[in-house]
């Protein structure tokens, strides 16, 4: 007879409290971006999938601190994207 240990219990415990973050994190998204924005944000997920959990996280720092009252609009993503990317390095070849 074996009884679960409590390894076993903490890690399903993490699992149920990670699944409840992320609904009501997916829950608020929905309410504070319009339905393209929340398109390009997934596209994005997609592709660079730290760069959309981190503008996620900011978006719901701004709605805990009370600073967003109405829906984000897609050029509003856009403006908040380009703020939160690593800028890109050029370089600059010459051949002798």
């Amino acid at each position: 007879m074996s009884y679960p240990n409590q390894d076993e219990n903490a890690n399903q415990e993490n699992q149920v409290n990670e699944a409840e973050f992320e609904a009501q994190k997916e829950h608020i998204i929905k309410q504070i971006l319009t339905s393209e924005a929340r398109s390009r944000l997934n596209n994005i997920k997609m592709v660079k999938q730290e760069l959309a959990t981190l503008v996620e996280n900011h978006l719901i720092g701004l709605v805990n601190q009370g600073k967003i009252n109405s829906q984000i609009t897609d050029d509003q993503l856009k403006q908040i994207l380009l703020s939160m990317q690593q800028p890109k390095r050029d370089f600059k070849i010459t051949r002798r």
